[in-house]
């Protein structure tokens, strides 16, 4: 995706031997700022930290971080050092755990010589079949957001109503939510976003709206609650989130308020879908509230926020009493029976179901992986 007149992938390597580049994304949309991975612990802090955040993005990390473990350490303890490492930095997220096991299987037969320049070539990769799994999303996501439109009044505007980021910033490029509506956008169909802001860390108020605006596509941003609002008005066609982890049988973890956000569209009759990239999916799950484990991130995210004031200057404020504790479930799980519209894949649309993920997967969920 573009910047201006560059374009930019969310991480790419400097060429072997050398640091790894990110967009470091946790002062979008004020701040643009690109930084250097160069050890292991940089890998660690950039996955912990948010400076790069959404499931794909996380894994593609993961494997550079593995990479860079590599360059100084290449024997066994420095592979299992660096796949426990940065495992233990967000459990949520599978893709995080997949891209880890791909490379340690990959890398461990190999001689000691060899395995930073394998786990190099494997990280890239998996940039590139992530750049494509969104692509396809966005293939078959585009002509859900059509149909929407020719059953509209001729000019009338889609609207999509999104939770999180799940955008290009959040994969390697495209973005999974959001792929359909590039898509859609540049091929002519007039159409128009709300984003919630997404509480705690804004992640829809500052980087979907920042990856929006900056594509041309229109858009306005509201605060959490006013989904339901808006759906109970018909001013909502469908909705459609990204997805940490799926379960076999397709009960979806999603950013915190996703669940609520299904709930509202199921009482209002607003389609929900959910956009899928295969690799979120964990074939060995079948019950999302019982078996996820749902990250708990630092209090700070509720009880600060950050922001640009009036002058210019960036500046983080306290918006509890002293007093007050607050709790930060990064996480929530949307019943399969919720998502009515179905998952958008790389592979086509299932129906949030193990059928359904049955009949696009076969050979993945008969292997349990």
């Amino acid at each position: 995706m573009k910047l201006g007149n560059h374009a930019y992938r969310t991480i790419w390597p400097d060429g072997f031997g050398n640091p790894v580049k990110i967009i470091d994304q946790r002062f979008l949309p004020h701040r643009f700022d690109v930084v250097a991975l160069d050890t292991l612990a940089d890998a660690e802090t950039a996955i912990r930290d948010m400076w790069v955040r959404g499931a794909p993005l996380i894994g593609v990390t993961g494997v550079y971080g593995v990479y860079l473990a590599l360059r100084a350490q290449n024997d066994d303890a420095g592979l299992t050092g660096a796949h426990e490492r940065l495992l233990a930095t967000r459990p949520t997220a599978v893709n995080l755990r997949w891209a880890l096991q791909r490379a340690v299987q990959k890398i461990a037969p190999l001689a000691a010589a060899d395995r930073a320049l394998a786990a190099y070539q494997l990280a890239a990769e998996i940039a590139d079949e992530d750049v494509e799994i969104n692509r396809m999303i966005g293939v078959h996501g585009r002509d859900v957001i059509e149909a929407i439109a020719a059953s509209k009044p001729a000019g009338e505007a889609v609207n999509i109503l999104t939770h999180c980021n799940a955008g290009w910033l959040a994969t390697v490029d495209w973005g999974t939510a959001t792929s359909p509506i590039y898509q859609a956008h540049d091929g002519g169909t007039s159409l128009h976003v709300w984003v919630d802001e997404t509480r705690p860390r804004n992640q829809g108020a500052s980087i979907t709206a920042f990856e929006l605006a900056n594509h041309g596509v229109p858009h306005t941003v509201i605060v959490d609650n006013a989904g339901g609002h808006l759906m109970q008005h018909g001013q909502v066609d469908m909705v459609i989130t990204g997805t940490d982890r799926t379960t076999a049988n397709g009960h979806v973890c999603n950013k915190i308020g996703t669940y609520l956000k299904a709930l509202a569209a199921f009482d209002n009759a607003v389609p929900f879908y959910v956009a899928l990239p295969s690799p979120t999916i964990d074939w060995s799950l079948t019950d999302g509230v019982a078996q996820i484990p749902i990250e708990e991130r630092s209090a700070r995210e509720v009880s600060h926020i950050w922001g640009r004031l009036d002058d210019g200057r960036h500046a983080e404020v306290k918006i509890i009493p002293d007093e007050s504790a607050a709790a930060n479930p990064a996480f929530d799980v949307t019943p399969a029976r919720l998502i009515t519209g179905g998952l958008i894949t790389e592979r086509g649309i299932a129906a949030a179901s193990s059928a359904g993920l049955q009949k696009l997967f076969p050979a993945e969920q008969r292997n349990g992986a």
